[in-house]
């Protein structure tokens, strides 16, 4: 005889061992339960230590995942209680060990799945929800095309999109109940998925061109449609499509795709702390990023803004950036150019200029001799002593951010360069990195990690119900990000550490909201913004008694 589903089945509302004798009573679970009443912290407590007891971190993904498949509040109370230790759990870097396994492991899904080969299922995919056009604050999709360095994994990709929402709640207190995870299945190009018999996703090749396109679009167009107060938060899309569904998108939609735009808010974050030390302006500043993809053109960008907003023309502030890929300094001549290099490519005459066979990353240096090298090329010590000390050598301060993660792919190791520049290098990473000694002085290293600055960004877009996201808001995340060091002290980090991330980006949300405001894309006012920032915030905690939605 089959039995009724109850309480203690439904993620949302269940609360196991917390529910008093009087409640289970009332919500027909009496003796579905040992006879002990816990508190939330004695239930955290316990399953910290069941956490600390999986023998490796995949195993611990996937312990915390049945944690959120059975008992949400618990969940983000655990990540809220120990963030800093777990977001490398639940998100970057083992989601990626998780996603190459996932059609095999796959149990149970808290996600969207809309099929490029079923169009017409896109608007009842959203419907099967059951939310209202007021109901939902974020969404994030991503089509699982270029995954944390590990490439195309097709719908086992999904697990980026639940992972950036847990760090969102976990980090900002954006309600868990008011988002969505969605998966774009256009196919994949990973052979080992489609020869594999436990694949779950199309077996296919990649969908591309019109057909593509008309897709984002129906998405994007539906989703903006049945959820008009969301925001659209776009990851992890290959490099051919990410920028150009940016850039095409912005000003119609409340669009954001964070390996753009949030990675090249925090570079910000990191550049606004150094020139705090090297006193400089953003207009005067020499740019050279190495690893010319997506994410490092998002960058440039961002610091192309910036020279703008600093009185800088367009064309002095282009002149300012030069991108640099595995073939050289990135000129106007090269074959297949994307738009985004586009923008930055040099004259061939340039380069033919500083050496016969074009300009590396070494001659580059020490013709520009740049301000800023920024590295996202995943080129394991691509900057060597020698790069290191040219580019000491050229100015006084530089600002060294090789952002290639995990360690195996980082540019230069902390240590080396803060001993090849003699101690002079403002530096901060993409990797966790423990303090330099050197000569007497304790140097630490900040983590450029997107977390410091997504969640507090998206949590102002919501509580201003800004209509886009623009340029200022971004810089006012960075500039938030980087008011919470003080960078007076030799050695002191460009950045905060995320061990107190959800006051952190209670700062960020206050600061987007007012430049939302600023620049008229705001919809909603307050009178204390501050208070509405942290009312709007959820809180991993249990509700009082059992209200008419608990039976």
């Amino acid at each position: 005889m089959p039995v009724k589903p109850t309480a203690l089945q439904d993620r949302y509302r269940n609360r196991g061992t917390a529910y008093t004798l009087e409640e289970r009573a009332k919500l027909g679970i009496t003796g579905r339960l040992p006879a002990a009443v816990e508190n939330l912290d004695r239930q955290a407590s316990r399953a910290y230590v069941q956490l600390e007891d999986q023998p490796s971190d995949l195993h611990k993904y996937v312990y915390l995942n049945e944690i959120h498949d059975r008992n949400e509040v618990l969940y983000f109370k655990l990540l809220a209680d120990h963030l800093e230790e777990l977001l490398p759990v639940v998100y970057d870097p083992t989601v990626g060990d998780a996603i190459e396994q996932w059609s095999v492991d796959y149990r149970d899904s808290r996600a969207v799945y809309l099929s490029i080969d079923r169009p017409g299922d896109v608007r009842a995919s959203f419907e099967s929800l059951g939310l209202g056009t007021d109901d939902v604050d974020l969404i994030v999709v991503s089509d699982a095309q270029e995954i944390l360095g590990i490439g195309d994994w097709g719908v086992n990709g999904t697990d980026i999109s639940i992972g950036k929402l847990a760090v969102y709640t976990a980090a900002a207190g954006i309600d868990p109940t008011r988002v969505i995870a969605v998966n774009l299945d256009v196919g994949t190009d990973n052979e080992l998925l489609l020869n594999s018999p436990t694949y779950l996703g199309n077996r296919h090749a990649r969908v591309t061109g019109k057909r593509y396109d008309e897709f984002i679009a129906l998405y994007l167009e539906t989703a903006s449609e049945m959820f008009p107060h969301a925001l659209l938060h776009f990851e992890d899309f290959g490099p051919s499509n990410a920028r150009r569904i940016l850039v095409e998108n912005a000003d119609k939609y409340r669009i954001f795709n964070d390996d753009m735009q949030g990675t090249g808010a925090i570079v910000m974050a990191s550049v606004f702390s150094a020139l705090k030390v090297t006193g400089g302006r953003w207009a005067d500043q020499r740019l050279v990023v190495f690893g010319a993809g997506t994410a490092g053109t998002g960058m440039a960008d961002q610091i192309y803004a910036a020279m703008l907003r600093d009185g800088a023309t367009a064309e002095q502030a282009k002149n300012n950036i030069w991108l640099v890929d595995i073939h050289g300094l990135v000129t106007d001549d090269m074959k297949d150019l994307p738009d985004y290099q586009r923008v930055y490519a040099r004259s061939k005459s340039q380069a033919d200029a500083w050496a016969d066979t074009g300009a590396d990353l070494l001659t580059t240096i020490k013709h520009v001799k740049p301000t800023i090298l920024i590295g996202t090329s995943t080129a394991h010590n691509a900057f060597t002593e020698e790069v290191v000390r040219a580019l000491a050598d050229g100015v006084e301060r530089p600002v060294l951010l090789p952002l290639s993660n995990p360690t195996s792919r980082i540019e230069v190791m902390p240590s080396d360069a803060v001993a090849w520049s003699d101690g002079r290098a403002l530096i901060a990473t993409g990797i966790p990195a423990d303090p330099v000694d050197y000569n007497g002085i304790s140097y630490e290293i900040g983590e450029a990690n997107n977390a410091l600055l997504y969640p507090g960004l998206g949590l102002g877009a919501i509580v201003s119900g800004a209509r886009h996201v623009t340029d200022n808001m971004l810089l006012a995340a960075a500039e938030a990000v980087a008011g919470q060091i003080d960078v007076s002290r030799r050695g002191a980090s460009l950045l905060p550490p995320v061990s107190n991330l959800r006051a952190s980006s209670a700062t960020v949300a206050v600061a987007v909201a007012r430049a939302a405001a600023e620049d008229g894309v705001a919809t909603k006012s307050h009178d204390n913004l501050i208070q509405a920032v942290h009312d709007a915030m959820w809180q991993p905690v249990y509700p009082t008694g059992v209200g008419e939605d608990q039976q």
